[in-house]
């Protein structure tokens, strides 16, 4: 590091970022710091570099199992620049090494509401899933806490940064993700995507379920915002026994809507066939409450029921 910049924020943060690289989180930490001292001093009004050294500086925190402090610093960071997907991540993580899991589920889901392709996002909201239903029972959706409203320009702000940015936290994007999370739709691309999906629904009348979801798929790659084209195309992957793609569908499906009745039935389906009991017997629970007398549910709750028992 040259001498001029030793003492600059700029300087301090390549000094703790390269500390980091070599496994040297306290040595990071350290330089993180004086960063923020030094931004301090000056009366730098930066709130964006300002959060990301709180967030590189939680990152140190959370490598050396000191998850009180990721959680101060992360919440900082989010304090300056809301909605930012690493300090989300690093707190869901800090929060579900203390098993607080309502409050890492919370972190996972908002982070997934910015990007719903970070992986590792999705990997923690299942884990936290399984953990809440163990310990909560089959309405832990109801307990936990309210889950914030991303605004349209955290999205945007998220994807028009660099790639490199990305790479910790996005490792595995489809291409569909890819080109409907980088733009806001038209009214042209809601039309088109309305017409693709009616021709989906077309199609899966006459039984031509491989048809129906590429039709679903080019829908979504013009405006990925409709709850129902997810559940729509995990209809058909349940009839094409390919479970896993509809379990992934309905959770989208449900994102954009809470209470889609469909998304949680398919749901269940497919985790009954996956042989995932407890989480299909939470979906027909949450499906039940919004709509208490739905037969073919109460029906596939008793099977689960039998499963389970």
């Amino acid at each position: 590091m040259a001498p001029k910049l030793a003492n600059s924020v700029e300087g301090l943060r390549a000094a703790g970022n390269q500390s980091f690289r070599n496994g040297q989180f306290a040595e990071a930490a350290t330089f993180y710091s004086r960063a923020l001292r030094v931004m301090q001093a000056q009366g730098s009004s930066d709130p964006e570099e300002e959060s990301v050294l709180y967030s590189n500086r939680a990152a140190c925190h959370l490598k050396d199992g000191n998850c009180g402090d990721c959680i101060k610093d992360c919440t900082s960071a989010l304090a300056l620049v809301p909605f930012g997907i690493k300090p989300l991540l690093r707190r869901a993580s800090a929060y579900e090494a203390l098993e607080k899991y309502p409050q890492a589920s919370v972190d996972y889901k908002t982070a997934l509401q910015v990007d719903g392709s970070v992986t590792s996002a999705v990997e923690g909201l299942n884990r936290m899933t399984r953990a809440l239903m163990d310990s909560l029972g089959p309405e832990w959706r109801l307990k936990l806490p309210s889950i914030p409203l991303v605004p349209v320009s955290a999205q945007k702000r998220w994807n028009s940064l660099p790639p490199e940015n990305h790479k910790e936290t996005a490792k595995s994007k489809s291409k569909e993700t890819r080109s409907t999370k980088s733009k806001v739709p038209s009214a042209e691309d809601v039309e088109r995507a309305r017409v693709l999906k009616e021709e989906g629904n077309e199609l899966v009348k006459k039984g031509n379920h491989k048809k129906a979801i590429e039709k679903y798929s080019e829908s979504l790659s013009f405006s990925n915002l409709e709850s129902a084209t997810y559940s729509n195309r995990a209809l058909c992957y349940l009839v094409l026994k390919q479970y896993k793609e509809a379990v992934k569908d309905c959770t989208e499906a449900l994102k954009l809507d809470g209470k889609n009745v469909k998304a949680f039935y398919r749901r269940a389906q497919a985790y009954k066939a996956l042989k995932d009991y407890k989480s299909s017997f939470a979906d027909i629970n949450s499906l039940l409450q919004i709509e208490p007398r739905n037969g073919p549910a109460q029906k596939l709750q008793q099977e689960i029921n039998q499963n389970l028992n």
